[in-house]
């Protein structure tokens, strides 16, 4: 008897040193193609900076375009990017990312760009597209430490610059969550809460549409549905909340989900509305600006130059979507973000400098970079100003969730 308690307890005692030593040195596996290199020092630069953002930029079919202007608009070593190319994209088009990512010199010299390896199969309107920006969210928070989280597509298009966004953020609590939600579910209340769907995207390697089950559900009783925009600003405490959540309500919700039409414009406005903890961190708006169609505004229409003063005067970051190299693109290349085609975004890592009377851009060296610097130009008035109306005290408190 003596000899049994005596191994159990050296096997207790192996197991417990088994994991104090094996499991962290396994989180801490590289889990993308792409790591920073010694060239730069990115954890020193990225403190530097008064606040930091992780993209997940998701890219389909047809996309690779799109997401190299969208990626160079975007970039700030400051930042992090993870791009995701969903496997049901041709073979030739994820290597053309690929490429992109590793051939570009500021991209290896600073090691922030990074390219999902293994990718999702993504279906419209299918819970899959919740399940790639949960997978990003994760791998973001196992990578780099950032401070807001922020979801885009190939088809959106910045309209301030990082230094902009950064400035106007460095003043904002870092607990706040942009996240366009209502309670009101109108006509989704039938075509969304009730109907059942199957996404085959779960369990096969062939995109096809989605399975609809005959019988219906009747809404939830143990939490209350609400729903909104599927583009959304993250604080760090909130995106591990959904990933690692002390309690049992994410991993509910992301069962209840993963039969649910258009799931991604549903599991985060109900997850935050229904936590205690979260309930009231909310700013209640997506930092988009969107241009829908008419009624039921399923579906965002394609914006153009007729839309360019409207998108200015919104004050929003961000708009969607946008047609590959519409001319309104160059617009806003020209006259918001100070940048030539093909180039990065002016700021203060990228400035230029004069060469024989003429502006020059460094940004591929680096050798002019300082850390420390932002630029921030009128694009960031414009974001405060929004900011400040929707963080204040009358308007806050008014938006949060019912």
């Amino acid at each position: 008897m003596m000899r049994i308690k005596l191994f159990i307890t050296c096997f207790m005692l192996t197991s417990i040193v088994f994991f104090l030593l094996y499991i962290p040195t396994k989180l801490t596996v590289p889990i993308t193609r792409f790591k920073p290199t010694v060239a730069f020092n990115l954890r020193k630069a990225n403190s530097s900076y008064p606040v930091t953002f992780a993209y997940l930029i998701s890219a389909s079919q047809g996309d690779v375009p799109k997401l190299r202007r969208l990626l160079k608009a975007l970039y700030h070593p400051g930042n992090y990017y993870l791009i995701h190319m969903e496997s049901g994209a041709p073979e030739s088009e994820r290597r053309e990312v690929v490429n992109f990512v590793s051939e570009e010199p500021v991209f290896g010299l600073v090691g922030n760009v990074w390219v999902v390896g293994k990718p999702n199969l993504v279906t419209y309107r299918g819970p899959t597209m919740l399940g790639t920006t949960l997978h990003a969210m994760a791998m973001l928070l196992r990578t780099c430490r950032w401070d807001w989280f922020i979801n885009l597509s190939a088809s959106d298009y910045p309209l301030v610059t990082q230094d902009d966004l950064m400035h106007a953020f460095s003043e904002l609590p870092k607990d706040v969550n942009f996240i366009q939600h209502s309670g009101r579910l109108g006509w989704k209340f039938n075509k969304r809460g009730k109907p059942i769907i199957i996404d085959p995207g779960l369990y096969s390697t062939n995109k096809s549409e989605l399975w609809w089950v005959i019988k219906q559900r009747t809404l939830p009783t143990a939490f209350k549905l609400y729903t909104g925009s599927a583009w959304m600003v993250l604080s760090r405490s909130f995106s591990e909340y959904c990933i690692a959540g002390w309690e049992n309500l994410p991993r509910t919700l992301l069962l209840y989900y993963s039969n649910f039409v258009s799931s991604p414009e549903g599991y985060f406005q109900t997850l935050v509305c229904n936590s205690e903890d979260y309930k009231n961190t909310t700013a209640n708006h997506d930092l988009h600006y969107i241009s829908w169609d008419t009624p039921p505004k399923q579906h965002p229409r394609s914006l153009g130059l007729r839309d360019y003063r409207k998108m200015v005067l919104s004050n929003r970051p961000f708009a969607r979507k946008f047609k590959q190299d519409d001319p309104v693109l160059n617009k806003i290349d020209r006259e918001l973000l100070k940048k030539r085609r093909g180039e990065f975004t002016h700021g203060g890592w990228c400035s230029g400098m004069k060469s024989r009377g003429k502006p020059r851009r460094t940004c591929s060296s680096l050798q002019s970079l300082d850390s420390s610097v932002l630029r921030p130009g009128p694009g960031a008035r414009r974001l405060k100003t929004l900011l400040s109306r929707l963080l204040s005290v009358r308007n806050f408190s008014k938006r949060q969730c019912k």
